[in-house]
């Protein structure tokens, strides 16, 4: 098996990144399209995981008032339990670190519940309460 995680410099990227979401988190987890695709699209920070040259994962990270968030991890369902997830917190981490002006700032994300052995894996934290998002139930967690 052969796993590679690309941060997406192009529209072909960005409409298969597109199209893992739509795929986890509109049709699986019924997660209404208005809220699925928003206004930081253009200005975030994409990446495609494939297995074999087939795209099965992606995630985007962007600047906030608040920090850094990371966000839409997606894997699809054949792909998941195979490392892709992890690869792509990695790759998410390495990028954010090679950007001067995020240094000294917060890292943060909002978990669903399933994800948060994942995240902590890389030092991120429960911060606060459980609470729904998109009909989800998520954690905030921050990097400490």
């Amino acid at each position: 098996m052969s796993l590679l995680v690309e941060k997406v410099t192009g529209k072909t990227g960005l409409d298969l990144a597109l199209k893992i979401r739509e795929e986890v988190f509109v049709f699986e987890q019924n997660v209404d399209p208005e809220a699925e695709y928003d206004q930081f699209e253009d200005g975030s920070n994409h990446f495609l995981a494939s297995i074999n040259g087939k795209p099965v994962g992606t995630a985007r990270w962007r600047f906030t008032e608040n920090g850094i968030k990371l966000e839409r991890f997606a894997v699809i369902k054949e792909a998941r339990r195979k490392g892709v997830g992890q690869a792509l917190v990695t790759a998410v981490l390495r990028d954010i670190m090679v950007h001067p002006e995020a240094q000294g700032k917060k890292q943060y994300l909002h978990a669903q519940l399933q994800a948060v052995p994942l995240y902590s894996k890389f030092g991120f934290q429960k911060i606060g309460d459980i609470f729904e998002e998109c009909n989800i139930l998520h954690y905030k967690m921050e990097r400490i």
